[in-house]
């Protein structure tokens, strides 16, 4: 039975009545909880929180994808405090940074994890328990119900690196959260039958929508920590995966492995956000999973997700980012505050209900993304200014150009990195690309192109296929081979590190 898009929002924790009692909700290591045991433990967990902290204050997590990890977002909706995710990959410095900064009063954490912190990292007004620990307590408590809260509280603080400074942290509604898992899982068509494989971090908008949008279609999530690709292949073959997220990076190691008709034959559907999807990825995929539906996405952080390609169109638009999702707006900005035309770029502006409410004790940075929607807007209020360029044709499909802040200007032109990335992947000599600008006297930026080889490499074959591809101005000066391309927490491409490098 098709899901009904119902665009009320309903406190966070609501998430967990939605499946059915004796049905799998959640796949661990050591066993798996029904949707039953999802509400009682989901209730015995906010109980105890309500023991060790008050309304509004913020819970950190810090753990890999255990069962409280995926449980805390619930419980804390439900005790009516914040949980602030943090990757798991992320080391001491930076894990002080968002416990200062986000003013964290409990962190649970592994104990390994926590066994790295040292004195100074964690403020005196936050406590610390082992995630070992917790459920010895948590389990004496009687559960409690589902909240009446507002749904335009704070349920979430996630942390996310900008391209210049420390992490800031985007605050995030019940109905931001709620009205983005009611999205997704209807435009996915998903179902209480699903089985989603949940590789992506819980501390990224992305992963942690994988486990709410599952549960608002009363299906089942099986978090993974992977070590190597054949990993996500194993798991998708023993637990029968329908649904499949990842980003770009990670598309590429699975098409590069071969995949059993066990581990394929019940995926029904792939999602991709986090960078775009090449056409020769794409083609790849179709080999790999030939009955899967392929779903490519852009977000941000700051408003969850704003589009979606329709998966009949994937062949035929394969650079398309598609469409606005459900309860979002975006709109085409030109660069004097008029809605661009057909074809012409300008910024990619989000409005809507999923719009999040700022960036964590940050008013100079809010200010600079979230600014009152043009007035041509059918939501109005405030939306996110992405700083991302992109253009609308005739059909109303949208397609990306570049970040403002990434655009490579050399010699007076503007070069879009993901032109010069998307030829060299065509060529089919790379599997992955980077375009970088690095600083130069006389042109201003020189294009610099890292690249991960698809065989044996040959920089002067590339060098020739880019030439008959790209105008002059295009061209890399210089092209850096890698056998492990750089990634961030998250597994995108590390841009920045990269950009570092090659700069060098």
């Amino acid at each position: 039975m098709p899901l009904t898009l119902d665009p009320r929002p309903r406190p966070l924790d609501h998430l967990a009545e939605r499946g059915r009692g004796t049905a799998p909700a959640l796949v661990l290591r050591g066993r798996t909880l029904n949707h039953e045991d999802l509400r009682t433990r989901v209730g015995q967990l906010a109980a105890w929180l309500t023991g060790r902290a008050a309304k509004g204050d913020r819970i950190a997590s810090w753990a890999a994808k255990g069962e409280s990890s995926c449980l805390l977002p619930l419980a804390c909706a439900r005790a009516g405090m914040v949980h602030v995710p943090i990757n798991p990959l992320l080391k001491r410095m930076q894990v002080a940074h968002i416990l200062s900064d986000s003013g964290a009063v409990l962190l649970i954490g592994t104990a390994a994890r926590l066994a790295s912190l040292v004195e100074g990292d964690v403020p005196e007004h936050c406590a610390v328990l082992a995630e070992e620990d917790l459920w010895a307590e948590v389990e004496a408590h009687d559960p409690l119900g589902p909240s009446e809260h507002d749904p335009d509280e704070i349920a979430a603080i996630l942390y996310t690196s900008g391209s210049t400074g420390k992490a800031k942290g985007v605050v995030l509604s019940h109905a931001n959260m709620w009205l983005g898992a009611v999205s997704v899982a209807h435009y996915l068509d998903m179902a209480a039958d699903d089985v989603t494989l949940g590789v992506l971090p819980l501390s990224f908008d992305y992963g942690q929508n994988q486990l709410l949008s599952t549960w608002y279609a009363g299906g089942c999530v099986v978090p993974l920590d992977y070590l190597v690709a054949r990993d996500v292949v194993k798991a998708c073959a023993k637990h029968g995966v329908t649904t499949l997220a990842a980003v770009p990076p990670l598309w590429v190691q699975l098409t590069e492995i071969d995949w059993p008709e066990e581990a394929t034959g019940s995926m029904r559907r792939l999602t991709n956000s986090g960078g775009a999807l090449t056409e020769p990825l794409v083609r790849a995929l179709r080999r790999t999973f030939p009955q899967a539906r392929i779903f490519p996405m852009y977000g941000l952080t700051e408003a969850f997700r704003s589009t979606f390609l329709d998966p009949s169109l994937v062949d035929s638009h394969p650079t398309s980012m598609g469409k606005a999702i459900p309860f979002a707006e975006i709109l085409v900005v030109g660069d004097h505050g008029d809605i661009a035309a057909d074809g012409e770029e300008g910024e990619l502006v989000h409005a809507g209900p999923l719009v999040a409410l700022g960036y964590w004790n940050d008013e100079a940075r809010t200010a600079e993304r979230f600014k009152p929607a043009p007035r041509a807007s059918s939501y109005g209020g405030m939306a996110v200014w992405s700083g991302d360029r992109v253009r609308r044709e005739g059909d109303g499909l949208l397609y990306f150009v570049g970040r403002r802040d990434a655009m490579i200007k050399s010699a007076g032109n503007r070069i879009s990195p993901q032109e010069v990335e998307d030829a060299a992947v065509a060529t089919g000599m790379v599997a992955e690309a980077v375009a970088v600008g690095v600083s130069d006297p006389r042109l201003g930026q020189a294009v610099c192109l890292a690249v991960r080889p698809a065989g044996d490499f040959d920089e002067e074959g590339l060098r020739k296929a880019l030439a008959a591809a790209l105008p002059n101005f295009m061209q890399p000066r210089t092209i850096r081979p890698y056998a492990q391309m750089p990634r961030n927490p998250n597994g995108k491409l590390d841009r920045n590190a990269l950009a570092a490098e090659l700069a060098a």
